[in-house]
């Protein structure tokens, strides 16, 4: 062979050499299922989101969460069908009511071998993940991984309980402290164990943030937000009582929550949890004072602990970015419901009005879903799973009652969509009974029943059954029960057909409770 012909050839040999050299490092490619990492907020209630407008939307900090809406959907009309964490998070899994799915109230586990989204996507070539906050009691089914609190954990170092230690209940004895703020922790756990994943597979993860679940603890860094200002106040922050509005209960009135924080002041060690910024002093105040100072401390720790669920939400797409795989993952960041902040002079969440119904959402898939848009459809907490089961490929299991909204993300209008939405609250207690109702676009009509029908943790102590109505349009804030209106007539006997057929579709007729029967004959005669 001539000097030349090993001339040409000896750069040809090494050129493929390294052609093959390099290939053989080429990451493996995407699975064609994509990704799913589904964040999950405790309470983290619209009015504190920036994202729909309302008192707050110029001083929370959004930075992240208006990132998240720019690249992809924000639903304006989600909603959840029992408006408390357990049984929230039992619909979210499985796609059913608190009646199918046996999760009534704050003490029931999901029953064992009861299929979810977890199970279904992990028999599909998923793997599968929770870690942070889990609160149904028994152990986690589905999950190849999970690492979650023992009930609702703790804000600092929070103990952490995976297979290799569990207990049921909320048992922490056996569980692994993790120094820090919990909802640092548990995106850091949370990326941690994403860098450990086959690459091959697609993944479902739920990152389960503890935040802003009460007492709305939040990291030093946010320690001085809203230290000098004075936060604009609710419409209805000074209703007092049901004398004004013809709401036919009490409820969870501010001052309870002033109450606690004197509790943790005086019995550090022995009251239930331990809340920032204590003491705050109230002493010398009139009602309408002190419930104005009430107000000021509860939206602005809220607000602060939301911080921080922003701050750890742009972590989790910046990983999905230096990852490269951000455009095969879907990322779903929602609460598991709403949460009154002073309206009608209350804190907490359970009740059918729009505060506590309403569940945030927003969604990101940039295959698919065009970013910035605003999707008014109604919702449910049910139609989480179908949804995720659809985006896998998988044909929607017979077990959920939810449906796919996939196609409406898409841009694909569904007329035969619902036109109202069914909700149930079954932890009663006489200054929030339990009741069920229906809301549509414009109207809502609930039936605060008032009994506890033997759930765990209800108060026997029976109410009055009570209808509600309200007129959406006419008063959007829920301060007028027009049951009474001759005008709305009509309407409200309608809705009350109504929602006996929705009661009838979901398969939730109290027959198991003679004691509902003889209201149902009373209340829809």
């Amino acid at each position: 062979m001539t000097f030349i012909a090993k001339t040409k050839i000896l750069p040809f040999i090494f050129g493929l050499a390294v052609l093959v050299s390099c290939k053989s490092k080429v990451e493996p490619e995407e699975p064609s299922q994509p990704n799913i990492l589904f964040i999950l907020s405790d309470d983290h209630t619209s009015q504190t989101w920036g994202l729909y407008g309302g008192i707050l939307q110029d001083y929370v900090q959004n930075e992240n969460l208006e990132r998240l809406a720019r690249e992809g959907a924000v639903l304006n009309n989600a909603f959840c069908t029992n408006s408390i964490c357990t049984p929230s998070r039992g619909a979210i899994l499985t796609g059913q009511y608190s009646h199918v799915n046996q999760v009534y109230t704050l003490s029931e586990p999901l029953p064992k071998g009861h299929p979810n989204i977890a199970k279904t996507l992990s028999a599909n070539g998923y793997q599968t993940a929770i870690i942070g906050k889990w609160h149904l009691v028994g152990k986690p089914e589905g999950f190849d991984y999970f690492n979650v609190l023992p009930g609702q954990g703790l804000y600092w170092n929070p103990i952490m309980k995976t297979d290799e230690d569990w207990v049921d209940g909320y048992d922490s004895t056996k569980g692994t402290v993790h120094e820090g703020f919990s909802t640092d922790v548990i995106t850091d756990l949370t990326i941690s164990h994403l860098e450990q994943r086959d690459t091959e597979k697609p993944f479902l993860m739920f990152c389960n943030f503890k935040a802003t679940h009460e007492p709305f603890e939040y990291p030093k860094r946010f320690a001085h937000l809203y230290e000098n200002e004075e936060i604009p106040e609710p419409e209805s922050l000074l209703d007092f009582g049901k004398e004004t509005t013809g709401r036919t209960f009490e409820g969870q009135i501010l001052e309870r929550l002033a109450d606690r924080w004197e509790g943790a002041t005086k019995n550090p060690d022995l009251f239930w949890t331990q809340y920032p910024g204590l003491p705050y002093p109230l002493d010398g105040l009139d009602s309408i004072q002190k419930r104005k100072k009430i107000y000021q401390k509860l939206v602005k720790d809220f607000m602060r602990c939301g911080a921080a669920i922003d701050d750890n939400i742009g972590k989790l797409l910046d990983w999905l970015e230096e990852e490269g795989i951000a455009d095969n993952t879907i990322v779903v960041y929602t609460a598991d419901q709403g949460y009154f902040l002073g309206e009608h002079g209350f804190f907490d969440k359970r009740l059918i009005y729009e505060e506590s119904l309403r569940m945030p959402f927003v969604i990101r898939y940039p295959k698919k879903i065009k970013g910035g848009q605003r999707i008014d459809d109604i919702i449910l907490n049910i139609d989480f799973a179908p949804l995720l089961a659809d985006y896998a490929g998988i044909e929607k299991p017979a077990y959920m009652q939810g449906e796919s909204f996939r196609p409406i993300l898409e841009g694909q209008p569904q007329e035969d969509w619902r036109k109202q939405m069914y909700y149930r609250y079954w932890l009663h207690n006489p200054v929030r009974p339990a009741h069920f109702g229906i809301r549509n676009d414009r109207y809502k009509l609930a039936l605060f029943y008032g009994q506890d029908l033997g759930k765990k943790g209800t108060t026997p102590e029976s109410t009055e059954p009570q209808w509600e109505f309200y007129d959406l349009q006419e008063d959007p804030t829920e301060i007028r029960n027009a049951i009474a209106d001759e005008k709305y007539a009509a309407i409200i006997s309608e809705m009350k057909d109504e929602l006996l057929r929705e009661r009838a579709k979901y398969g939730d007729l109290d027959e198991d409770y003679p004691v509902m029967q003889e209201i149902l004959t009373t209340a829809f005669e």
